[in-house]
């Protein structure tokens, strides 16, 4: 093999585990598609921690065409180049980012989402005109409620939690996002979120 992708839920626990069994079939490139999760700890269950690296992909992984690379404390940059190599490859551009929680995009990302979700808490406005705003008025691809909700609520309370404690409480999650995840609402999985979603019979 040369090179395996873990792309599973951001609990520190799973990926551990998962990636120690993969590091047992010995592929020259372990990565972790983590949003959040430190890739010098997670590297702590591979056997050669400078062949590992975090390669974090954007929903929708089809249509948003940047990886992000995050470098270790041990990763090698032949391993960063591989990375970098395959992900041009399928039509992806890199940024490369040290380790550090929430690198660049998720601190970004989620720090939108969550003053989204006040604001739709606050009743600033409804969740479509939230949305359209910053499509429309800022061009982002997808407004952050219905990201959150491909992305799945569930992922986004842990992210927030985890960041939150890393970073304080700008990242704290709002009382909305704690409430949908207790019912289930978990965004398009479930078929309810901040939209509904319609589900395959």
């Amino acid at each position: 093999l040369d090179l395996v992708i873990e792309s599973i839920p951001e609990r520190l626990d799973l990926k551990t585990q998962v990636l120690s069994e993969v590091a047992q079939r010995q592929p020259r490139l372990i990565a972790s598609n983590t949003s959040a999760l430190s890739i010098s700890e997670l590297a702590k269950s591979v056997t050669e921690p400078g062949h590992f690296l975090g390669m974090h992909f954007f929903n929708p992984v089809w249509s948003l065409p940047m990886v992000e690379l995050i470098r270790g404390d041990q990763t090698s940059e032949e391993a960063l180049a591989m990375a970098r190599e395959f992900a041009q490859s399928t039509g992806k551009t890199t940024i490369t980012v040290r380790d550090v929680p929430g690198f660049a995009t998720s601190r970004l990302d989620l720090i939108a989402s969550l003053e989204a979700m006040r604001m739709l808490e606050d009743g600033v406005a409804s969740a479509e005109d939230i949305d359209h705003a910053l499509v429309t008025a800022y061009r982002h691809p997808m407004g952050p409620l219905r990201l959150s909700d491909i992305v799945g609520l569930d992922v986004r309370l842990d992210i927030a939690r985890h960041l939150c404690q890393a970073l304080g409480p700008r990242y704290a999650p709002p009382r909305i996002l704690e409430e949908m995840v207790a019912k289930g609402h978990l965004g398009q999985k479930t078929g309810q979120g901040f939209f509904a979603w319609p589900q395959p019979h």
